[in-house]
């Protein structure tokens, strides 16, 4: 390759129409560095940088640089041993120590006059041309003048022959701004005289030609073999995606800081994304997750496969092994799916308090609460100019605060389908732009979503069936919410690219079937005596009692575990306490008799 290659889309094209165009207007990623082509090698430089080597090489000896605080400066007098004020003197400027203080009005003048200049051409960049204006559809005087004025030298300056080969040149104007819309449209739309060049964030094409500079001043880079070396720029091309040529370079000068070695680049990224030293997944004990399952089967009964398939993600995500750390994809990703009440929120929650020692650790969005069309501003905050717009949104402060955690978004079939649109950007880059245009990364977050799809159907009559029955096998329970889930997605909201980001992690959970619902009704009311114990009073409960109290929880699984405990508050809590308030005397009771009617009584007797 040469260095004319090597050179941004954009700077090729400002080149190439510099004999058509007296002026342009550079916008979008202008505060970024840019490609600096040296030649057949490439370095990240400053814009100013790069447009005064494209400028010079094209024949502009004098290029002047405008902003609003500095004023007036020649960007390349020094470099080429000239005097930094002769430029500035040609335009009229009265500079002190190689500069021109100046505002609106001295801009407007020095337009005029670097129209009007004979000899070598002149290169004016207007920087922070945005910050001219306040508005720009109600101009004030001035800056109605300026624009004003630069609309008629458009049109009407001419391009002199230069250089022996007597190419046209203008005494060009470039204004620089973040957007489009920041200039007045009249100065910008159908104006022949005028090219608008936007600069895009940097490509893989782009990352790939400035990482084998930054991957040699790396610790250990300059030392490192080829191999290493290749592998390194391979890797931060990969772990980069998104980001601004300032961002690799910041992620080189902090892995020099804290003295990362070149072949450990990716971990230098996720220093940068995250902010924190430590892999939080690293330090999560080897033997608290080689125990899990058994800890987790205590909580969540019935459900082994779910289980197993939860904690291989999670010991995916503690060992780094897979797709997730190329790129920025999260550590894990589940579909928890499955009827009411089987464990799928205690899941994620047993998770939590599994990773993190703390259940409540865990960042929860009931999205039954983002059905509107317009909630996703509580995810990502309002955009400029709505109500909201400072406090940023629920999600991205919640992530950007605990970058490594667990977040649960339950009954996710509930969002309004252009808040899972939002979900492709966080499953797929394992990033979310906020309203206020800062980037949250997810990648060291554990995501999963809960669902009851496939669960009922909607007929032809527009009436809700139920879609698997508790009769039927696991096998085709499994298979036909599946089928109810792939559904949904392909044909009801036809959005298939989101069910395709969760892969193989769609698990689904079985009913409650009768041999786990007992478990789970001993193992509930285990724990109502031991609540009773711990507040001071012994409670027993004689076989008949417990097996009509049994007859009652377990009969209707049709709610599942969720249904078990409310039975149990009913049948139990509730008259045990009222009987226990009632009762005039002291320590451990028995309860030997269970009536049931419009409300249950417990016969006590002292144990």
């Amino acid at each position: 390759m040469t260095g004319a290659d090597l050179r941004p889309r954009w700077v090729r094209d400002l080149v190439r129409f510099l004999p058509l165009k007296s002026q342009f207007v550079l916008t979008g990623n202008v505060r970024d560095l840019q490609i600096r082509a040296d030649g057949e090698r490439a370095h990240a430089g400053s814009l100013g940088d790069v447009l005064a080597d494209a400028l010079g090489q094209a024949g502009y000896d004098d290029i002047v640089r405008y902003d609003p605080v500095a004023g007036f400066c020649d960007l390349t007098a020094l470099a080429a041993g000239r005097d930094p004020e002769a430029a500035l003197t040609r335009l009229g400027l009265t500079p002190s120590g190689g500069k021109a203080a100046g505002g609106i009005d001295l801009l407007n003048t020095v337009l005029q006059r670097q129209a009007e200049l004979d000899g070598p051409p002149l290169a004016l960049i207007v920087d922070f041309a945005s910050r001219l204006v306040v508005r720009s559809d109600a101009l004030s005087a001035s800056e109605q003048s300026l624009f004003t004025r630069a609309l008629v030298l458009a049109q009407t300056v001419q391009p002199r022959p230069t250089g022996p080969e007597r190419a046209p040149r203008f005494n060009t104007v470039i204004w620089i701004a973040e957007k489009e819309g920041d200039l007045p449209d009249w100065l910008l739309i159908d104006n022949p005289r005028l090219r608008h060049i936007p600069i895009a964030t940097p490509d893989r094409d782009a990352r790939s030609a400035v990482a084998p500079s930054l991957v040699r001043s790396m610790p250990g880079g300059r030392e490192a073999s080829e191999e290493v070396l290749t592998k390194a720029r391979e890797n931060l091309v990969d772990v980069t995606e998104g980001m601004l040529l300032m961002d690799l370079n910041a992620v080189v000068q902090l892995g020099r800081a804290e003295r990362v070695d070149v072949s450990a680049i990716g971990e230098a990224v996720r220093r940068y994304k995250v902010g924190v030293t430590e892999d939080a997944w690293r330090k999560i004990e080897r033997r608290r997750i080689l125990e899990g399952a058994a800890t987790i089967r205590k909580r969540v009964v019935g459900q082994d496969h779910a289980v197993t398939h939860m904690m291989d993600i999670v010991k995916r995500a503690a060992t780094g092994i897979g797709g997730a750390r190329r790129g920025n994809r999260p550590r894990g990703i589940a579909f928890l799916a499955g009827p009411t009440g089987v464990g799928k929120t205690e899941l994620a929650k047993s998770m939590t308090e599994l990773l993190f020692g703390d259940e409540s650790a865990y960042i929860r969005f009931d999205m039954s609460e983002f059905s509107a069309e317009h909630a996703d501003q509580r995810l990502i905050g309002a955009p400029p100019g709505y109500v909201g717009y400072d406090v940023g949104g629920e999600l991205t402060n919640a992530v950007r605060e605990k970058p490594f955690s667990v977040v649960l978004f339950d009954e996710i079939e509930k969002a309004h389908p252009r808040i899972l649109d939002k979900f492709l950007q966080i499953l797929d880059d394992g990033v979310l732009t906020s309203g206020r245009g800062d980037r949250v990364y997810f990648s060291e977050a554990l995501i999963i979503f809960t669902s009851n799809l496939g669960i009922y159907t909607t007929g032809a009559d527009g009436e809700r069936r139920a879609n698997v029955t508790a009769d039927q096998p696991f096998a085709q329970v499994q298979a036909r919410v599946r089928e109810g889930i792939e559904n949904h997605f392909k044909l009801v909201l036809n959005r298939p690219e989101i069910l395709n980001r969760f892969g193989e992690n769609v698990i689904v959970f079985d009913f409650i079937r009768p041999e786990v619902g007992n478990r789970i009704f001993e193992s509930m009311v285990r724990s109502v005596c031991a609540d009773a114990q711990a507040s001071g009073q012994q409670v027993d409960i004689a076989p008949e009692a417990f097996e009509a109290l049994r007859g009652l929880c377990v009969a209707d699984l049709s709610n599942g575990g969720r249904g078990i405990r409310n039975k149990i508050e009913a049948h139990l809590i509730n008259p045990l306490s009222r009987a226990l308030f009632e009762r005039d005397g002291h320590g451990p009771v028995r309860i030997t008799k269970l009536e049931h009617g419009a409300n249950t009584t417990l016969t006590l007797e002292a144990a």
